[in-house]
Formats: structure tokens, C-alpha cells, sequence
């Protein structure tokens, strides 16, 4: 059944006419409240209606997707080249500023809530891939295998251009995303492939990303494929995956951020370097990340593939005795000891059983590096009532993540 959801509004005007004193009755063109296939020019989402995805939903030719603050957009549930997404391509522009007060929700169909709430009652941060996520495309450089300078994002077919991304325009100009809170996605595409809560695929530093929230996504809960988008005041909790991912020589910087680990989680941050020969360096300044003792994996960080880039300013607790940060081949290890790679200022309060923050440190390559040795002059013990570093949580207030109190 095609799901179609229309507001009528039917308006009754007591109004004297020229030699006639019958009501006017006028009736406003039904508005559908269905987003399907593509959006080929410049449209408004208004807050006054629940609006819904239907299948994969692509923002093109140049238009621009307007969505007012304090609006809720479900989606319905779907696999595979039909999982439900709001694809923004090439070009083409989202202008999503909500505010604290009035963030911007994209849920689940399955989500009860409603116009002015800010959180449903039937779902929680376990349930996931109930749909699939917000996919930003951009004109920016990334590092790609054979230094092609443009590829396929996953969850769009290879015949479909709109969902190319990558370039050669480092300012290139996505649009906006402000106080947005993004939940229960991450459907999968294909037998352990699923899509990100939020994409972003060579998205240019004109873009704006602020204060984003992904709640409870089967895969990573933010990923950044090459691009130099800036990002800042991130929350992500209970990803399926890893809460931060950064892939193909991201070369931005990401600012207060927070990554949640819950139940199915795996790692806080999975960092991965250039896949061509192009280069890039991100920065990661002040995070602090809360892990989770019950989940099977549940690690700090994982560096890989030649990862390149600054982690700085970190406050980690909750972890696992057996948890760690790791460099995990030659070339990452590679890269640490030529300093492409660098660690400052991490605050650990230590989980029962480890006796040094240093200890948490590991190189796993076969070509070895002073990582571990190092880690006692970056990383130091902390306890909660002396840690110094990691997010200001004083403006995380607005997110799902706070109002279920995943924040202490």
C-alpha cells in the first residue's frame, strides 16, 4: 500500500461579498507529506507537519532542501537500494537550522513522537537499523583508490550519478546542519553493509556541521570519506559500529565532541588514513568518550591504514580493563614514528584492574614504533573530580542523549 499522508485544511470565511451574504468557503491544496525519489528543486519542510521518507530520497540538480527548526521527518523502514535516505548530492545544497530548543529530528516511522516533543516513548538507543541515514556529498578532495578523484557512496546504484562524491574544490559548500538528531538508522544495504547515521562523503569546509546527534545507528554513527568539512559539539551513542569514522585523507577539523559507546558498540573512534596517494591530516580537539563494560568489544580507538592526523585533548572513563587505543599495522605505526600521526594530552580514569593510563597505549604492528613507551608523557590517570581536558558538556542539553541521561 502507497503510504500518503495529506493535510486538508478546509477554511470557512464569514465574509459579506457584493450582493451576496453566503459563506465563501475555500479549500487549500492538499500538501503531501511524503518525500519520494528525487527533489529536483528548491523545497521546504515546515515544522507544523510530520514528514516521511519513502525509499531513497535524493536532493539534485542543483536545488536546495530547506527544513525548518523544530521539525520531525520519519522514515519508513526498507534494505538494500530502498533502505530510506535523504541523499543530498553534488551540488545541490540542505539548509537544516534547528536550535536548541527546536532541534531537527529525523526517526524512525516506527518513532511515537510527536509535533513539539523532543523524544518519543516507544523506542529506546537498542532499537536500530529501523531505517537508513543522511548522506552529504561534495565537490572536495579524498584520497581513493587509483587516485581517481571521484567514487560511488554505498547505498546508491552505479548507474545513479547523484551519488558520486569527491573533487578537486577543497571550500565546496554542502549547505548547513545545525541542531540536528538523527536516530534508529542504519539499515543495511547488503549482508554487513549498512549506511552511517551521518554520511559525508568530500564535503567541503563551506559546509556548516554543528551540533549533530546519532542516536542508536547499526553502523558508525558519523563517518567522513575524505572532505574538509569542519565539525563541532558531535554526540553519538550507541552506534552498532564505531561512534567516529574518519576514511580517505579527511582533512578537517572535528571540535567538543562526545561518543556514547552502548551494548553493541565497537569502537569509540575507527580511524583510517588515504587510499590513494594524496594525502590529508585531520585534527580531533577536545572528546571525551564513555565506554561500556557489558559490550563484547567496546575499545577506545583504532588507527589504521596508514591513518594520518592529531588526537588531542581526550577524557576517556568507563571502559573495560582489556580495552585499548591501538595503532594496528605497519603503515599506521609508520606514520606515528615519521609524526604524521600524534597523540596529546589523553586523561583516562582508569578502569579496575589497570594500573596505568600508558598501559591502555598498544602497537600491534609488526614493525613497532615507541607508541606504548610515549604514552606516558601524552596520556596521564585522572579521576572524575580531577579530569581537566574532553567536551564541555554544558551544551548538550537539547540532545536525546542527555534527556535519557547517557550523558553522566
Amino acid at each position: 500500500m502507497k503510504k500518503l499522508f495529506y493535510s486538508l485544511s478546509i477554511v470557512v470565511l464569514l465574509a459579506s461579498c457584493t450582493g451576496n451574504d453566503d459563506p465563501e468557503i475555500i479549500i487549500e491544496v492538499p500538501v503531501d507529506t511524503v518525500l519520494e525519489g528525487t527533489i529536483a528543486t528548491d523545497r521546504t519542510l515546515t515544522q507544523d507537519k510530520i514528514w516521511e521518507i519513502s525509499g531513497r530520497v535524493i536532493v539534485a540538480n542543483g536545488a536546495t532542501l530547506t527544513i525548518e527548526p523544530g521539525t520531525i521527518i520519519k522514515a519508513y523502514a526498507g534494505t538494500g537500494t530502498q533502505a530510506s535516505a535523504l541523499i543530498i548530492s553534488r551540488g545541490s545544497k540542505i539548509d537544516a537550522q534547528g536550535t536548541a530548543s527546536a532541534p531537527i529530528i529525523f526517526t524512525s516511522s516506527a518513532d511515537n513522537i510527536a509535533i513539539g516533543q523532543s523524544a518519543g516513548t516507544n523506542l529506546s538507543e537498542n532499537d536500530r537499523g529501523l531505517w537508513g541515514g543522511l548522506i552529504l556529498l561534495g565537490y572536495a578532495p579524498g584520497s581513493f583508490k587509483g587516485d581517481v578523484t571521484e567514487v560511488q557512496i554505498e547505498g546508491v546504484p552505479a548507474t545513479d550519478t547523484n551519488g558520486l562524491f569527491g573533487g578537486d574544490d577543497a571550500t565546496d559548500n554542502s549547505g548547513i546542519l545545525k541542531y540536528i538528531s538523527i536516530r534508529h538508522g542504519g539499515a543495511e544495504l547488503s549482508p554487513d553493509n549498512e549506511i552511517n547515521g551521518l554520511t559525508l562523503g568530500a564535503v567541503g569546509s563551506g559546509t556548516v556541521i554543528d551540533n549533530i546527534e546519532v542516536v542508536a545507528n547499526v553502523d558508525d554513527g558519523i563517518e567522513f570519506f575524505g572532505g574538509s568539512v569542519n565539525a563541532s559539539n558531535l554526540v553519538v551513542w550507541s552506534a552498532g559500529d564505531d561512534g567516529l569514522d574518519i576514511d580517505q585523507a579527511y582533512s578537517g577539523t572535528i571540535t567538543n565532541s562526545v561518543v556514547i559507546l552502548g551494548t553493541a558498540s565497537d569502537h569509540a573512534l575507527e580511524i583510517d588514513g588515504p587510499e590513494g596517494s594524496l594525502e590529508g591530516q585531520f585534527t580531533i580537539d577536545g572528546l571525551t568518550l564513555i565506554g561500556n563494560e557489558t559490550t563484547e568489544r567496546g575499545e577506545y580507538a583504532d588507527y589504521r591504514s596508514s591513518a594520518m592526523g592529531t588526537t588531542k585533548n581526550v577524557l576517556a572513563y568507563g571502559f573495560k580493563a582489556d580495552s585499548d587505543v591501538e595503532l594496528d599495522n605497519d603503515g599506521v605505526a609508520a606514520n606515528y614514528t615519521d609524526g604524521k600521526l600524534s597523540f596529546t594530552n589523553w586523561q583516562i580514569v582508569l578502569p579496575e584492574g589497570v594500573s596505568t593510563s600508558a598501559s591502555i597505549f598498544a602497537d600491534k604492528s609488526d614493525v613497532g614504533s615507541t607508541f606504548g613507551a610515549d604514552a606516558a608523557n601524552f596520556s596521564s590517570d585522572v579521576t572524575s573530580s580531577s579530569k581537566s581536558t574532553g567536551a564541555d558538556m554544558s551544551g548538550f542539553t537539547w540532545t536525546m542523549a542527555d534527556i535519557k541521561n547517557a550523558l553522566e
